[in-house]
């Protein structure tokens, strides 16, 4: 975190960050920095002081005791529990739903655990009965929105985690846990972080063992340490993004709980360092998709789930094997017993490893495990190609229109 600490001079990552404008408004495109260090730095830096801030004012407020009632509830009544978002927010309601199953492996509940929904698909077929939980970082997404107002007139509850408590998300929310703090950037980071967490404070609750701010900060500050507490010269996320921006397109592989890591560090790539960019399944990997790779793909895989590990390992050294046979140069970011099980051999490209972390479930210490090291990838890949990772090219005319035209209620 030193290394990480020393670029950013001026700004204090412990520091809360700014939250919604009041009264309540989309946030403008952040400024455009002539060069690094970059808003999405600054925003990775500071999660875990704004993960253990998250879980004091949830637990103190409130709102997770409610939030974790009404999940109990449903839970015990046999109810469906959903959750719902886009985006970097979907990849967030993933996790929330990873991190929530965990708590039924703890509790006795007869109900069918959480399941994931896109909200564009669940707007036109919400469920009738249950619980919707809306996830979305400033508020406002509007398939987000039409997801959770089709919910509660089907019949459904609904709850929102979202930064602002005065949203229009919360404002159609019977549940609300607001993480008050904005991402600093457009390559949303802390959009990602701060749902899981407060998930993980929920979670705790359902399952009857409290998940500390001390646990969380220290599970994310552990992730930025092996990502990027290097020098500059050998630090593990620079040397992945090396690999990365040397190639046409990246293929990022997970397994388990990895599967939300790797999809939301393909929407980073895409969004950060504009190379193409596809998650696979690691069992999928290996069913038909080889023929289209070579020397110019580059790969990454993700493995810090904990549970299955030796079945995971070993498909994983299947998979990376079988990239090499093809001209890859595959990297990975792993969890300190993965990496014990993986050759160095089979990583040409490059090694994040993780510490293991059996404090937290299985879930939850993957997730935070391996947020930050996706996002120090990400961010490097922007730097080798001299890229400013705020702006999603939203800079670029072309590229602004296009996202205008995207929102176009009148099309």
């Amino acid at each position: 975190m030193d290394d990480l600490r020393a670029s950013l001079a001026g700004f204090d990552p412990d520091a809360p960050l700014s939250g919604a404008p009041d009264p309540w408004d989309y946030l403008p495109m952040p400024a455009v920095r002539a060069g690094p260090p970059w808003a999405m730095a600054e925003s990775i830096a500071a999660e875990p002081a704004l993960a253990a801030r998250i879980a004091e004012r949830s637990l103190a407020d409130g709102s997770a005791e409610r939030l974790a009632g009404v999940v109990r509830g449903a839970a015990e009544a046999g109810r469906p529990i959903v959750v719902t978002g886009c985006g970097t927010s979907e990849h967030a309601a993933l996790g929330v739903t990873a991190v929530l199953r965990d708590a039924w492996a703890a509790a006795p509940f007869d109900g069918p655990p959480p399941v994931a929904a896109q909200a564009f698909e669940l707007a036109l077929d919400p469920p009738a009965t249950g619980l919707v939980i809306g996830i979305s970082h400033e508020g406002g997404t509007a398939a987000t929105l039409d997801a959770m107002l089709a919910s509660r007139a089907a019949g459904a509850g609904t709850a929102t985690i979202t930064a602002s408590g005065a949203s229009p998300a919360a404002s159609v929310a019977d549940v609300v846990v607001s993480t008050l703090e904005l991402d600093r950037s457009w390559c949303h980071t802390i959009g990602y972080v701060s749902p899981i967490v407060a998930a993980g404070v929920v979670s705790g609750m359902v399952a009857g063992s409290p998940i500390t701010g001390h646990g969380l900060r220290t599970r994310l500050l552990e992730g930025i340490d092996a990502a990027h507490g290097a020098s500059r010269d050998n630090r593990p996320d620079a040397v992945i993004a090396a690999t990365v921006a040397a190639a046409r397109q990246l293929l990022v592989v997970g397994s388990g709980a990895d599967r939300v890591t790797a999809r939301e560090l393909t929407l980073k790539v895409e969004e950060a360092a504009w190379i193409p960019s596809a998650m696979r399944d690691l069992e999928t990997f290996l069913h038909g998709h080889l023929p289209a790779t070579g020397r110019d793909t580059a790969m990454i895989l993700v493995l810090l789930e904990p549970t299955g590990l030796e079945a995971r390992a070993k498909r994983a050294r299947q998979a990376l094997a079988a990239a090499r046979e093809v001209g890859m140069r595959p990297a990975a970011i792993l969890g300190a017993a993965a990496a014990a099980a993986i050759q160095d051999e089979l990583t040409p490209g490059g090694r994040i490893v993780v510490p293991d972390d059996a404090s937290l479930p299985a879930a939850l210490s993957a997730l935070l495990g391996g947020a930050a090291p996706l996002q120090l990838v990400t961010l490097e890949i922007a730097h080798a190609l001299g890229r400013n990772p705020d702006a999603i090219r939203r800079n670029d005319p072309t590229y602004l229109r296009a996202a205008e035209v995207a929102d176009d209620a009148n099309a």
